[in-house]
């Protein structure tokens, strides 16, 4: 047995800072509610430190950080705060009902911090961190002291600086890299340099904060973990200032997926990670791309056929982690013009048709001129193609309007006018908070099922809005797209092909019932 089999994987701390330095960001702002349901999914991924905000910074981050204290249970709660008193004070004071609670403070170190920003000599940023430090302690938990633009300081002040926070108490020495500046070997030999020289007690923590101003923030965090580092500050879908943090979810998993490299692991409850970050997508309004590691609706997916026939046969032969493994739907095979005929023919049979091999190359014929129209074929498409082009569908949409407004009275409000293949043509008007959520409710009352609106994926591609919804129905998960230069007719045509994949759905479960 080697070594490496023998030796217990050493456990590297999770600090989320997805409420401050993520939240933080332009165009990331919550209100208190949503931090607070963004804090439960938090918690639940069994972070060590979630970093709630800077409760100096505001009224509503002070707000924030007090009800998140005085419910969330399980990690330690941190509040960010500058080296003076007041700061330290809002933090305290904001933290009161939390059961472990962390100082998280921090001044800037380099010669372009020092000079033009703090106008302080370096004699003046090590009383100020001395006299934080300090004055902290015994009023937290935890005190971590961060060298702001640690990467850009003179090695020997930046050992001068942590080697004062250390001696004056501080259980955590975070080294971050702002600007998100340095590369992989780089914070390997400072990470190593540091932990070497500084003199701090057993059980103190050297931590590693990387911004992906470079597209480096992950790979820079995983070389100060291989150079010793026991916390990697991280904020789920890589949110934050500029370019974002190192992204919690794409870390985590390289810890895992390759822990006979890094012979580390985090502990965290790695299922969890897809509700979290999907949570956080609809909190703030920014999905993360398709093609974003770990969480990004691509990262199960595949069109291209050869890899299609090589997922059917074995998922390992191109995916190193189980979409089941964060909590993802199982893996996809997206159907387009690059797909093969496996693929084509388990897709089919989902959609309950069993075809031969005559009839399967029959229709991947047809098949592949139709995928060379459109960048993804749908259920919808696969349903109308085994029609023979004849479509079977219950509902087909034959208008829809909206009327919104911006005063408060005036209620999204839609009008669909439907036929329906049995019951005629019918006519609803919906409302809900937005022209969507009006759009679902006129469906749901013309279908006669409950129904919420749980997502919406809309990109622009040339003059056409792309659009794909989620919705539950009666309890079922549903999805349908569309594409059309009008925006409207976008979505009222996605919410139609979702409507006909849910009446399809339940009429093969009905004749696989009276079959059996």
């Amino acid at each position: 047995m080697s070594s490496q089999t023998e030796t217990a994987p050493r456990r590297i701390r999770i600090f989320d800072t997805t409420l401050r330095d993520g939240e933080q960001a332009p165009g990331f702002s919550m209100t208190p509610e949503r931090k607070l349901d963004v804090a439960r999914a938090i918690a639940r991924l069994n972070v060590d430190v979630m970093e709630v905000g800077f409760a100096a910074a505001s009224p509503g981050d002070a707000e924030a950080i007090a009800i998140i204290a005085g419910e969330i249970d399980g990690p330690v709660l941190c509040s960010l705060a500058r080296t003076v008193p007041g700061d330290i004070e809002a933090a305290e004071k904001a933290l009161q009902g939390a059961k472990r609670k962390r100082l998280h403070t921090f001044i800037g170190t380099s010669p372009l911090h020092r000079e033009f920003k703090l106008k302080l000599g370096t004699d003046e940023v090590l009383k100020r961190i001395e006299d934080s430090v300090r004055g902290a302690a015994g009023r937290f938990d935890e005190i971590e002291f961060s060298a702001e633009d640690a990467i850009r300081t003179e090695r020997s002040f930046l050992i001068e600086a942590l080697q004062c926070a250390v001696d004056a108490g501080a259980n955590v020495l975070n080294i971050p890299d702002t600007v998100g500046y340095t590369s992989p070997e780089e914070i390997h030999e400072l990470f190593s340099d540091l932990i070497a020289r500084i003199t701090a007690p057993e059980g103190t923590i050297f931590s590693t904060h990387n911004h992906d101003d470079l597209g480096m923030a992950v790979a820079n965090s995983l070389a100060a973990v291989r150079a010793g580092a026991g916390q990697v500050e991280c904020a789920l879908n890589g949110i934050g200032e500029r370019a974002g943090n190192c992204a919690l979810e794409e870390v985590v998993m390289a810890l895992s997926t390759r822990a006979d490299h890094y012979g580390a692991d985090t502990g965290i409850v790695t299922q969890e990670l897809y509700a979290a970050s999907d949570l956080l997508a609809k909190s703030t309004g920014n999905a993360p791309p398709r093609n974003k590691a770990i969480i990004g609706r691509n990262a199960f997916s595949h069109e291209a056929g050869i890899h299609q026939h090589g997922v059917l046969a074995n998922r390992e032969t191109y995916e190193i982690m189980r979409a089941e493994d964060i909590g993802m739907p199982a893996n996809s095979l997206v159907l387009g013009k690059h797909s093969g005929k496996h693929a084509l023919r388990a897709r089919l049979a989902t959609l309950g048709y069993e075809i031969g091999d005559n009839q399967l190359a029959e229709v991947f014929e047809t098949f592949k001129t139709m995928a060379d129209e459109r960048r993804e074929m749908t259920d919808n498409d696969l349903i109308a193609l085994m029609a023979g082009g004849d479509t079977i569908w219950t509902w087909h949409l034959v208008r829809a309007e909206l009327r919104t407004g911006t005063k408060a009275m005036n209620r999204p409000t839609a009008k669909l006018v439907l036929d329906h293949k049995t019951r005629g043509r019918l006519t609803t008007i919906g409302h809900g908070t937005g022209p969507f959520e009006a759009l679902t409710d006129a469906f749901c009352i013309a279908a006669e099922v409950e129904g919420t609106l749980d997502a919406i994926d809309a990109h622009q591609l040339n003059r056409e809005m792309d659009i794909e919804v989620g919705l539950t129905l009666d309890g079922d998960y549903i999805t349908g797209r569309s594409s059309n230069t009008d925006v409207i007719v976008a979505a009222a045509e996605a919410l139609l092909a979702a409507f006909n994949n849910y009446d399809r759905r339940a009429r093969s479960q009905a004749d696989a019932s009276e079959a059996a």
